[in-house]
């Protein structure tokens, strides 16, 4: 039986999902929403209009991780084609070999992976429906 330390060894390479890294959703109103959590629970909004909750690795303590709790409008066209209320991003491992995985499965792929400073990007549909982004950390 494996151990389940080492099925997150750090040079371990295998193509999956190791967190969340957001979960986006609709509101009605994104501002107001936001100013309520904001004044009542505390959270603290970024620049991009999203908070930010860190933690650390626990293969490796010395990284930092973040999940981002986003509130889009109501109809926003960023979790096109999906007709769902929200979308979750995963933080993954791998993310060129996850997605020759999900080609050869037949999964629907939205887009090529995109590059940012703080990671790679793309976007993939769930068999019912929904808009899901995968995140490689940079």
């Amino acid at each position: 039986m494996e151990n389940s330390i080492n099925e997150n060894n750090s040079s371990d390479t295998t193509p999956k999902v190791t967190g969340i890294g957001g979960i986006f959703f609709f509101l009605d109103n994104p501002k107001e929403t936001k100013d309520w959590y904001a004044k009542n629970l505390g959270l603290e909004i970024n620049d991009w209009g999203s908070a930010s909750f860190e933690s650390r690795n626990l293969e490796k303590p010395e990284q930092i991780e973040s999940t981002q709790w986003c509130p889009f409008k109501k109809g926003d066209e960023y979790f096109s084609p999906s007709k769902k209320e929200f979308m979750i991003n995963y933080r993954v491992q791998n993310i060129e070999g996850l997605l020759e995985k999900l080609k050869a499965n037949g999964v629907t792929i939205l887009d090529d992976i995109a590059t940012y400073d703080y990671g790679k990007f793309v976007h993939i549909m769930d068999a019912e429906g929904n808009k899901i982004e995968l995140w490689e950390p940079a």
